[in-house]
């Protein structure tokens, strides 16, 4: 039986920043917009409805991991891995209770998702929210997994970021705005750049049990140079915000943090070498998140 360290490493905590980074952009992109036409809305509902899309976030984000674990470890994907714990595939839980996991999270991030509509009063959200579940199971679930036809990259940079990032906005303001898609498109971006890090560790694996990831479809070094865009890209998409909003200048501070990841990528870190750039990459998405709400509230 699996201990509750083993859970919580079986959910995946250095992907988490991919929850709340979205939500902090989205934020942000709110409070820009409150302030450029001068909304009417308290900053109570502000905090509220962004605390719950963060819940929304987190649980789904939860969901898929514990999903993608059940999913891999029954199909035998994961027998022979060299990346982080993985609690089917190492017979530390049951794939039942691995499942059971998946679906709990995930119905925590309906229900929060419910919740998170009726404070805005927008109900066409439910579709874009059970989408966004369904997403999640489907990625590595069911008979023709999303995740093993190289469409991975694809549904995280829709549900991770242009989902995640104006779906927030659009719960506190009602409103969308070009400022909320660029920083949707960007978040997006790195986003991907986590799981790209992921798949292209695990290139050797999938070719074996057929999972034919984008990674696997790119081979290994077109993978490497998608990393580095995913990566780079976002500080670039963000210059139009920088121009007409200067204090979105502080995403910079985060360029460093790319480095690091970029530099490892590039010169070829292979296997368990990848997991500190899994880490350092997440680490990237979070505060150049945080920055940008900080550059946007201002």
């Amino acid at each position: 039986m699996a201990t509750f360290f083993q859970w919580v490493e079986g959910s995946r905590p250095r992907t988490w920043p991919a929850a709340v980074a979205p939500v902090a952009a989205g934020t942000g992109a709110a409070l820009q917009q409150i302030g450029h036409l001068g909304l009417d809305v308290g900053a109570g509902t502000v905090v509220a409805r962004a605390l719950v899309a963060l819940g929304v976030a987190l649980a789904l984000q939860i969901g898929v991991n514990y999903a993608n674990d059940y999913s891999d470890g029954v199909r035998g994907t994961d027998d022979d891995r060299v990346g982080p714990f993985r609690l089917t595939g190492s017979r530390a839980a049951a794939p039942g209770a691995v499942k059971r996991a998946a679906v709990l999270a995930l119905g925590i991030g309906g229900v929060l998702g419910v919740v998170l509509t009726a404070m805005a009063g927008a109900w066409w959200m439910l579709v874009v929210g059970a989408a966004a579940v369904l997403a999640a199971w489907f990625y590595t679930g069911g008979t023709r997994p999303y995740g093993y036809m190289g469409l991975g990259e694809v549904f995280v940079f829709v549900f991770f970021g242009l989902v995640a990032v104006m779906g927030t906005a659009y719960a506190i303001t009602l409103r969308f705005s070009w400022v909320a898609l660029l920083a949707a498109c960007a978040i997006g971006l790195l986003a991907v750049a986590v799981l790209v890090t992921n798949n292209l560790r695990d290139i050797p694996s999938d070719t074996v049990s057929g999972k034919h990831t984008l990674a696997v479809r790119l081979g290994d070094r077109r993978t490497r140079l998608l990393f580095a865009a995913c990566t780079l890209l976002p500080f670039v998409l963000l210059i139009p915000v920088m121009v007409v909003q200067w204090p979105t200048l502080l995403v910079l501070l985060a360029l460093p943090l790319a480095v690091v990841p970029v530099r490892l990528v590039l010169a070829g870190a292979a296997g368990r070498a990848l997991i500190p750039v899994l880490g350092g990459t997440g680490r990237l998405e979070l505060v150049f998140s945080l920055l940008l709400l900080i550059g946007l509230a201002v």
